[in-house]
């Protein structure tokens, strides 16, 4: 495989996009229609939509109604100076189908040359489902707060005659947590990430496609973009990708994870990790499981996600697989984690590149750290949870703000 290949894979995602909203009549300016025109004083803004996998899920729908967007930071839902990419009807996009870099655009609007401050994204609050692996389509409930739109942090310039490209980073297994049995509940994951389609490609193995792989890219343990490979190649693309050094992670069911430390990422490009000729490839290896309990303030509405940590001798610190907390019970299972060592290379652009079998990583084969987090409660850690010889089933933690 050459550098090309996510290139090729964007180009035809993009022509069945602009393909399926010409057939719809697009809305709201999107894709396959015209440009505004721009005048001396006003630029334009594109925004599209990307997205992360979904954990245990084989759809997540949601329901764009508009992207609105406003010079002041402080503007509430009816005050002056809101203008609206409208998608008029709303569509209903399913996150999963926008994976490995794929973009779907939500529409492009004139706007005055200045500085912006304020980006919303408003979906329907009824016309949100989710199909639960090997299940039915089923609600996945909006809460109130979102419905007059979900706030992105992101400030921006548009110049005269000029354009501004946005693209939405939707994580979809973030954004869906259960609420207890049977009930899923929206809490929106929505990041701006760069616009230029630079970052991390490469090939899995064939035998592992059936294995629910997921390939990550990391910074100091925290995932910054994560993709699934194609179900028929092994081809993935870890895209948008700000430049810098990421160690990329790649975990496969009922087989040891992989990770590749210091994979650096330019401003044009991708950095390839494999061929179709050389594959990833991952040993099987025997898994286990942390499961236990966050316990959240009173009225808590934040989630809550559990991580399962590994340190690398001389390497980095990495998240081998996380979960989310339910939100009304707390409970949460992280399945699937290897016990076996993982395998460890680091970068070189001579491939194939060579994994060895990392037995001093800590705090050991078999054993995690793990970290409880969520948005508003400080992270609390147990150094050490052992799962070499039996899964651990209280591993409980307690957040406060």
């Amino acid at each position: 495989m050459n550098k090309t290949f996510h290139q090729a894979g964007l180009l035809a995602g993009s022509a069945l996009i602009a393909t399926t909203l010409v057939a719809c009549g697009g809305g709201g300016g999107g894709s396959g229609t015209p440009g505004p025109a721009t005048t001396a004083s006003t630029g334009t803004l594109s925004v599209a939509l990307t997205d992360a996998p979904a954990c245990g899920f084989d759809a997540v729908n949601v329901t764009v109604s508009k992207v609105r967007v406003n010079a002041s930071a402080s503007a509430g839902d009816t005050d002056a100076g809101w203008t609206d990419i409208t998608l008029d009807p709303a569509r209903k996009i399913n996150l999963l189908n926008l994976t490995n870099g794929v973009l779907d655009t939500l529409g492009q609007t004139p706007l005055p040359a200045g500085h912006y401050s304020q980006l919303r994204l408003v979906l329907d609050a009824n016309a949100n489902t989710v199909v639960p692996t090997g299940g039915t389509e089923q609600a996945l409930v909006t809460p109130s707060a979102t419905q007059s739109g979900i706030k992105l942090t992101r400030e921006f310039d548009v110049a005269a005659g000029q354009q501004v490209d946005l693209v939405l980073d939707f994580d979809a297994c973030k954004s869906v947590v259960t609420q207890g049995k049977g009930r899923y509940l929206l809490k929106p994951v929505v990041k701006v990430v760069p616009t230029a389609a630079v970052g991390i490609s490469g090939v899995v193995a064939a035998s592992l496609l059936g294995s629910h792989v997921t390939v990550s890219a990391q910074q100091n343990g925290v995932v910054i973009a994560s993709t699934v490979p194609n179900a028929t190649t092994g081809e993935f693309f870890l895209s948008h990708l700000a430049t810098g050094n990421y160690d990329v992670v790649i975990t496969a069911d009922g087989h040891a994870a992989g990770v590749v430390g210091a994979v650096p990422v330019a401003a044009s490009g991708s950095t390839v990790l494999s061929t179709t000729g050389a594959p990833l490839d991952l040993p099987a290896g025997a898994t286990g499981a942390i499961a236990g309990t966050v316990t959240l303030p009173a009225n808590a509405t934040e989630a809550a996600y559990v991580s399962a940590k590994q340190t690398f001798a001389a390497g980095p610190t990495v998240t081998v697989k996380y979960a989310g907390a339910d939100i009304s019970t707390g409970a949460y299972v992280i399945a699937n984690l290897p016990v076996t060592a993982p395998r460890y290379a680091v970068y070189s652009a001579t491939l194939p590149l060579t994994f060895t079998a990392a037995t001093t990583v800590l705090p050991g084969v078999g054993k995690y750290r793990v970290e409880a987090a969520g948005t508003g409660y400080t992270t609390k850690a147990i150094d050490l949870v052992d799962i070499s010889t039996a899964n651990a089933t209280k591993v409980d933690f307690t957040l406060a703000p």
